[in-house]
């Protein structure tokens, strides 16, 4: 095994006296009281960090160390604020699909449907869900999942038509 440089050296000796000040750093900028997301982070850091071979040297250990997690938790906040207006995004999507769906635009109605809608969407077999959820209420193209999963666009056609035909026939009667 080849022998540590100097970066890593002082990477781990860093690591080990500061710990518990990383941590008290992490809990001051995020708002939460389990231990875990703070020590998430920083082993997400010290993972990225020590897997990535450093040819610079790094002159500021602490500093270099205290940015990444910085970084990391910024990323973090994003993460979980998109996730948040992804929900939301999602139920007005699936609420203008159920419209659609029904051809009702009443609103009293429209929540009953939609909530019978999700229902009848989640019985789908997966193949089904995923292409319904992807396509219908998320809005991406067929190229773009055939891109992304190698399923042929011809293929993910026939699995929405096939979906699309499940979700009415579920759904004749509650209509």
């Amino acid at each position: 095994m080849a022998s540590e440089t100097e970066n890593e050296k002082q990477l781990k000796a860093f690591f080990t006296s500061e710990y518990h000040n990383l941590k008290a750093y992490v809990h001051s900028k995020i708002e939460n009281d389990a231990d875990r997301d703070a020590e998430d982070i920083i082993q997400d850091v010290a993972l990225k960090i020590f897997s990535r071979k450093n040819v610079l040297p790094i002159n500021n250990v602490a500093g270099f160390v205290y940015y990444s997690i910085k970084n990391k938790i910024i990323d973090s906040l994003r993460k979980d604020r998109k996730t948040k207006n992804m929900d939301e995004a999602f139920e007005e999507q699936l609420a203008d699909f159920a419209e659609n769906f029904y051809d009702n635009t009443e609103q009293d109605s429209s929540d009953k449907l939609v909530t019978e809608l999700k229902k009848a969407i989640f019985k789908l077999k997966p193949q089904y869900r995923e292409i319904i959820l992807a396509i219908d209420v998320e809005g991406y193209s067929y190229a773009e999942i055939s891109q992304e999963t190698g399923i042929p666009i011809g293929t993910l056609l026939s699995r929405r038509h096939r979906a699309i035909s499940l979700l009415y026939q579920q759904l004749k009667n509650k209509k």
